[in-house]
């Protein structure tokens, strides 16, 4: 294999990983909050992935640092675990874990835009549809919902869900800025470390955990959040920022809400109904959309002039 072939198989295959670790969390975090508050599984797997990454400390290169990197290093940490992990723990104690996952693919068009508009990078009228499309079918998911036991208020559990990806977009922007200077392992453990801090007076403030009752699948649920869905997962999707452009790796994404759906229903048993998997189909949809090869003079390229 050459070297360009080598080149694009390394982040596909951090990518994919990524993908099915993260769309599996949706419904791993729904079994750990049968037996604990949302802000004490959120600070037990910020817990367990900053353990994990103590004896990794060694092998991380040593950053280069450059006058600003500060501004960027508070955004990364700011945006993810802070603000991303408060909006989606509390997301999905008011909605399923699928209509959260369909609300993710959202997060690769905020980029999109986010990179048009901060970054100055070129973008497409396709795009900028897509986002309008996309954003509409969140909200169609969002109204249609049914309460049920699982979901009591779906509306606001996917507005949060769409708050976190928010500030996801906002986190792939700065990790993007740093990540050519920075180890993606080290970013990640920067985040990891600082999520231990932030949700601790959350998590004692959500009353007080009773270890003994917890069952195994309960820790299980845990250790899987911390590990794979949080250390393995974000310093794979890091890598693949330092590979790619910031567009190409976070339009992966998209794959997410199909792997939630699928898990949702198999473990979970989770229903939706005929308008909320309308409403998926054209999120998704949407999102797909901007892969697809156009010829150059068939697209419209749009400038930022802000």
């Amino acid at each position: 294999m050459d070297g360009i072939g080598r080149a694009s198989w390394r982040p596909m295959v951090f990518l994919v990983a990524t993908v099915l670790l993260w769309g599996t969390s949706y419904a791993v975090m729904k079994i750990a909050y049968a037996d604990l508050a949302p802000m004490q599984v959120v600070w037990l797997r910020m817990v367990v992935a900053a353990l994990a990454f103590l004896p990794l400390l060694r092998v991380v290169k040593k950053p280069r640092y450059q006058r600003g990197d500060v501004k960027f290093l508070v955004a990364t940490v700011a945006f993810i675990p802070c603000l991303y992990y408060t909006c989606e723990g509390y997301a999905l104690t008011f909605t399923t874990s699928s209509q959260a996952g369909v609300v993710s693919a959202v997060m690769p068009l905020i980029v999109a835009l986010a990179a048009w508009v901060v970054l100055r990078e070129r973008t497409t009228v396709r795009i900028v549809v897509a986002i309008l499309v996309s954003l509409a079918g969140v909200v169609v998911l969002s109204v249609s919902g049914a309460a049920q036991t699982s979901a009591p208020n779906p509306v606001l559990g996917n507005l949060l869900e769409l708050a976190a990806m928010v500030a996801a977009a906002g986190s792939t922007l700065a990790v993007k800025k740093l990540s050519a200077r920075y180890d993606p392992l080290l970013l990640t453990g920067m985040q990891m470390a600082t999520g231990a801090v932030f949700f601790a007076p959350l998590a004692l403030g959500s009353g007080p955990i009773h270890w003994s009752v917890v069952p195994v699948t309960g820790w299980l649920a845990i250790a899987y959040l911390g590990l794979g869905c949080g250390l393995a997962a974000f310093g794979l999707y890091n890598s693949a920022l330092r590979l790619l452009p910031v567009s190409k790796a976070a339009l992966s994404i998209n794959a997410v809400p199909v792997v939630a759906l699928v898990t949702g229903w198999l473990v979970l048993g989770e229903a939706m109904s005929l308008t909320q998997v309308v409403a998926c189909v054209v999120i998704v949809s949407a999102v797909v959309s901007t892969q697809i090869p156009v010829r150059r003079d068939e697209s419209t390229t749009l400038t930022s002039n802000l």
